[in-house]
Order: structure tokens, then sequence, then C-alpha cells
């Protein structure tokens, strides 16, 4: 979730994330529960939908699909949805993060609620705002479920740069102090960037691995803004 390469080719985004907590240990036979009319109407549904003719040009036998159109009252729900998740991935907003999946989530959800009004009628003339509230909301949880994925994956992957960083540290790098500049020109290539150079710093700064020296301290000749010293024998970081 967090590779920027899937996200930016806007592979990722076209799914539809979910990953609920594992029930393992949990599953047990007495909480089980069987809804067998439910199952059935579910399976009588589903096969008169397959068993209906698609529309097609009767020479080509290529698929003409229909519109199907919004209602009023479901476009303008729609369109507030959208503009609210515009306004959150702007810089700080809680969809920054996300901003190829929060970019299609109108998109999902006008597709989720054109499934919903046809499961119900496949000759419904327009989604009714019904179904597109119900499409919001649905839209709306896998776009939670993404935000909460990509933020995780995201904590991983700087504690995987950080992790980089602390060997290098230990096992190339011989002087008792380190700069930004040092990590930045001659540290792991992850690092290469001062972005993701700060935060690896600033993750061992924070797990004992450097300890932050006053402003003006000289380092190597010289009275340094910032510059760490490094600690041999903290905790791991991960």
């Amino acid at each position: 979730m967090a590779d920027p390469m899937a996200a930016d080719t806007g592979f990722l985004p076209r799914f539809l994330m979910c990953e609920p907590p594992s029930t393992i240990g949990t599953r047990m036979q007495a909480n089980t529960r069987c809804d067998d009319m439910a199952m059935a109407n579910f399976a009588g549904r589903l096969r008169d939908i397959l068993a209906t003719a698609m529309p097609t040009d009767p020479e080509t036998r290529e698929l003409q699909p229909r519109v199907l159109g919004l209602a009023l009252q479901s476009r303008a729900l729609l369109v507030a949805f959208a503009d609210a998740i515009e306004t959150a991935q702007a810089l700080g907003g809680n969809l920054a993060h996300i901003t190829g999946t929060a970019s299609k989530a109108a998109e999902q959800a006008a597709r989720i609620a054109g499934v919903l009004t046809l499961w119900r009628d496949l000759n419904a003339p327009e989604v009714q705002p019904c179904d597109m509230a119900d499409a919001i909301t649905l839209a709306q949880f896998y776009l939670s479920e993404a935000s909460r994925l990509a933020s995780a994956a995201l904590v991983s992957v700087e504690i995987d740069r950080a992790e980089t960083l602390r060997k290098w540290l230990l096992e190339s790098w011989h002087e008792p102090d380190v700069l930004m500049r040092d990590v930045v020109r001659l540290g792991p290539n992850p690092m290469r960037e001062s972005p993701k150079a700060r935060a690896a710093l600033g993750v061992l700064e924070k797990h004992g691995w450097l300890v932050p020296l006053d402003p003006g301290t000289v380092v190597r000749g010289a009275a340094r803004a910032e510059a760490w010293r490094i600690v041999k024998g903290a905790g791991h970081v991960v």
C-alpha cells in the first residue's frame, strides 16, 4: 500500500481494500450462524441475473450496455461526497497520503450504487438516493481501510529504512558523530534524499541510537547547527 510505484500507476486505487482482523481462536461452532433463507434468496437472485440476456448488437454481438442515470438527489449526494473527499486530500488533510485512492472514491461510490440498483431491479431507469447513500457509506468504509493499511505500510517502510541506516552507522561509518548531509551524501541509497534521511534519523533518535547534539557543537572542526552522537549499545529499532 505504501509502494509509490503501485499507487502512482493507478493500479491499487482501482481495488476496494479491506483487511478485517483475524478471527482465528474465536471460530467456535456454538457461534456459527446459518441463514438458509437468506442464502437461498441470494443464490436465486444471482441465478436470475446471470440468466438474463445481455444487451448486444444482433449482428456484431457487440455489447451495448445502456446508460444508468442518476436521480437528481442522487447526483447531489455524489457531488457532495466528491467535494468532501477532494478537500480531505489537500496538504495536511487526513487523505493526503492516499490521493490516488481517494481521487477515485466518488467513481467507486457511483459504481457501487449502480450495482445496488441493478441487483434490485435490472430494468431500473436511474439510481435512487437510498442506493447512492448506501454506496457512499460503503465507499467511505473501503477508503478508511485503504487509509489505515497505507499508514501501517508507511510506518513499516520508515522502520525498515531506519534499521538500514542503523546498520550502516554501526558497520560502515567510523566517526562518533553524524550529520544529515553525511547520510544524504554517503549513506545507504534509500536515504539519499533529505526527507527520507531526516525521517530515519528521527526514528533512530527516538529509539536511543542517536543523541542530538546542541546547536553550535563543533563536529569535525566546525560548529554544526544539527548533528547526532552515535550510541553503540541501544536497543533494536524493530
